[in-house]
């Protein structure tokens, strides 16, 4: 719950106390949040309402991926519901890139924010990712999984495999991030546009590094908690995303089209507004 002076209580267990002080230009600032979605049944309804929880001026927009478990059918309910602001259908399963790169183009907020459809990430850690967007300490702010307060990767491979193609990213791109699989990618929109991004796939992942490092943006990454799923309960990524992963990173640091150094605005748009009502 905010106050005006900037106080939002949080109810996760992986904040002690249960309070984070955050900055009052949160509150001034619109966060479009971008939902990729494919086969997300059991989650996603629940996911949307926890998003819709937090204390800020937001634009949910959910990209359905050609989803076949019954998911657009909900998506569509839920369109008429507050839930969502935003509902792209595409038309077949083109992969997680495609999808945010659909978001991306509907995005109208200050910033924009990944969240996966699952409740593998807790949205309640978001406003503490835009923070230092607000306080124009970053451009973009990545959430890592491996130096948070929880760090159930589930499967020991798939940590391993993060670790070396983060090392790899790192090498190409001259940051020292932790995670650049992170779902939670948090980014400044008028950045956001100027990168060239063509993935289509889970590759989007290290594009969005590469494009990031090739603007000279500020990236910032900070700790999060992170909650696992396993293959059952319907994780997607596999050891063959990991090699597509190393491909992409020669590609997109190494080939065309680079995105071209970014230039921050004199002055942010939601420095000018009031935060208690965000005009």
């Amino acid at each position: 719950m905010a106050d005006p002076h900037g106080h939002w209580s949080m109810p996760s267990p992986d904040f002690p106390g249960g309070e984070l002080e955050l900055p009052q230009a949160l509150f001034a600032v619109s966060l479009s949040v971008v939902v990729p979605c494919y086969n997300e049944l059991a989650t996603v309804e629940r996911l949307l309402r926890r998003v819709r929880t937090l204390p800020l001026d937001l634009e949910v927009i959910v990209v359905d991926d050609g989803s076949v478990d019954g998911t657009r059918d909900l998506l569509r309910k839920l369109e008429r519901t507050e839930l969502i602001d935003v509902l792209v259908l595409l038309p077949s399963n083109r992969g997680k890139g495609a999808a945010l790169r659909a978001g991306f183009e509907r995005a109208t907020g200050d910033i924009v924010a990944v969240q996966d459809a699952d409740l593998e990430y807790d949205p309640v850690q978001l406003p503490s990712l835009v923070a230092p967007i607000v306080e124009g300490l970053a451009d973009a702010v990545y959430g890592s999984r491996f130096t948070g307060p929880r760090q159930n990767t589930y499967y020991y491979w798939n940590h391993v495999g993060n670790r070396v193609i983060t090392t790899v990213s790192n090498a190409f791109t001259n940051l020292r991030l932790t995670d650049i699989e992170t779902c939670y990618k948090v980014i400044r929109r008028d950045l956001l546009r100027t990168l060239p991004l063509t993935a289509r796939s889970f590759t989007i992942e290290p594009e969005i590094t590469a494009r990031l490092a090739q603007s000279r943006a500020r990236v910032v990454e900070l700790p999060i908690s992170y909650h696992g799923r396993s293959y059952e309960e319907g994780k997607k990524i596999g050891w063959r995303d990991g090699v597509r992963a190393l491909r992409a990173i020669l590609q997109f640091n190494i080939l065309g089209p680079k995105a071209k150094r970014w230039k921050r605005p004199d002055r942010d748009p939601w420095r000018e507004r009031n935060p208690e009502t965000g005009k």
